[in-house]
C-alpha cells in the first residue's frame, strides 16, 4: 500500500528527531520523492508549528531547531477536532468523575499540539453544544471490568439493585456494553434468569470476575438487541402497524426506540411496538410522510380519530 502525504511527512520529522541534520538528497532517497516534494513536507511540519532549520547550498539539510522538543504526540488538525468533540460528547455520557477527567484530558491535548492549533482546538471546545440526553451517572469502574471480561469473554458475578429497588445477584456473560437513550447497558447471558438480558449500568452495585468463562455469540449487535428490547418492553398496549414503504424509509422516519420494524415479503413494513400513552402513538404516527394502517390495538384507530379531530378544530379556529 503507498504512504500516504500526511504519513511521509511524520516520516521526515522522524528522520530529524532520530538523526539530527539530514541531507535533503538523503530524505528525498528515503522517501522515494523528488527534492521539491521534501520542501513541501517540510513546509507542512513548519505550518504545524514545528521549528526547522534549512541549511542552504548543494548539499544543504534540515534539522529541527535546537532546544525543540517533540511532545509524545503528534495530531492532525482533524485528529484533533475528533478527539476534541469526543472530549465535549463524553462530559454528557454519565461517567462517574466525567468532568474532571475531560478538563485533565482536554489540557493534555492542548500541551501537546503547536500554538496555532491549540488555538483552534480552544475555540471548537469552548463554542461547540452537543444535544445529548445526559445520563445517569454510571460507575466508572464497572464500565471498565464489564468491558474486560466482555473482551476477554470472562464470567463476572454481578450485584444488582432494580427500578423497585430489589437487589439481586447473579452470575453475568458480559456480551458487551451500549449506550442507548441517554443509559448504559451491559447486554449478555442472565445465568440466574437463563436468557438474554440488559442491565443498567447505573443500577449496578457491583461487578467481580468469576473463574470461568463464556463464547460470545459470533456477530452479537448489542445496540440491536437493546432496541428491540426496549421498544418491546411490556406495557399497557402492544401495538402493530403496517407502514406504506420500503424498510430504509420507515427507518429515517422513526426514532430508533420507537419499535421494531419488519420489512414484509409482500410489501410494507410491520411496526411493533409496546405503549403506556395510545395518544402519543397516535401523534408520532400522524407525522409520517406515508400511508399506514393499524392492526391492533381498536382503541389506537379511536386515538387517531380523536387527534384528527384535534387537528381540524384547530385549523378551523385559525380561519
Amino acid at each position: 500500500m503507498a504512504a500516504t502525504p500526511t504519513t511521509r511527512v511524520l516520516a521526515v520529522l522522524e528522520l530529524l528527531q532520530a538523526r539530527g541534520t539530514v541531507e535533503g538528497a538523503l530524505l528525498a532517497e528515503r522517501l522515494q520523492v523528488d527534492r521539491r516534494t521534501v520542501r513541501r513536507y517540510i513546509a507542512a511540519l513548519a505550518g504545524l508549528g514545528i521549528p526547522i532549520e534549512a541549511e542552504r547550498g548543494r548539499y544543504g539539510g534540515y534539522r529541527l531547531m535546537p532546544g525543540f522538543r517533540l511532545p509524545p504526540l503528534m495530531f492532525t488538525d482533524d485528529e484533533a477536532l475528533a478527539l476534541t468533540i469526543g472530549l465535549a460528547a463524553a462530559r454528557h455520557l454519565g461517567l462517574a468523575e466525567a468532568a474532571p477527567a475531560v478538563a485533565s484530558a482536554q489540557s493534555k491535548l492542548e500541551r501537546v499540539t503547536p500554538p496555532a492549533l491549540k488555538r483552534r482546538i480552544r475555540a471548537v471546545s469552548e463554542t461547540i453544544a452537543l444535544d445529548l440526553a445526559r445520563a445517569p451517572a454510571a460507575n466508572n469502574a464497572a464500565l471498565v471490568t464489564l468491558g474486560a471480561a466482555a473482551l476477554a469473554q470472562q464470567r463476572v458475578a454481578l450485584r444488582y439493585r432494580s427500578a423497585q429497588q430489589e437487589a439481586s445477584s447473579r452470575e453475568f456473560d458480559p456480551y458487551g456494553l451500549g449506550y442507548r437513550g441517554g443509559r448504559w447497558y451491559a447486554v449478555g447471558h442472565c445465568h440466574l434468569r437463563g436468557g438474554l438480558r440488559s442491565f443498567r449500568l447505573d443500577r449496578i452495585e457491583s461487578v467481580e470476575p468469576v473463574p470461568a468463562s463464556f463464547l460470545r455469540p459470533e456477530g452479537f449487535d448489542v445496540l440491536a438487541h437493546l432496541a428491540e428490547s426496549l421498544a418491546t418492553l411490556p406495557r399497557a398496549f402492544a401495538v402493530e402497524v403496517l407502514l406504506a414503504a420500503p424498510i430504509e424509509k420507515a427507518r429515517a422516519e422513526l426514532f430508533a426506540a420507537f419499535g421494531v420494524l419488519e420489512a414484509l415479503p409482500e410489501g410494507g413494513v410491520l411496526l411493533r411496538t409496546q405503549a403506556d400513552s395510545l395518544d402519543w402513538v397516535a401523534r408520532e404516527l400522524a407525522r409520517l410522510p406515508f400511508g399506514f394502517e393499524v392492526r391492533k390495538p381498536r382503541a389506537l384507530k379511536d386515538a387517531m380519530a380523536a387527534h384528527a379531530r384535534r387537528l381540524l378544530a384547530a385549523a378551523t379556529a385559525a380561519g
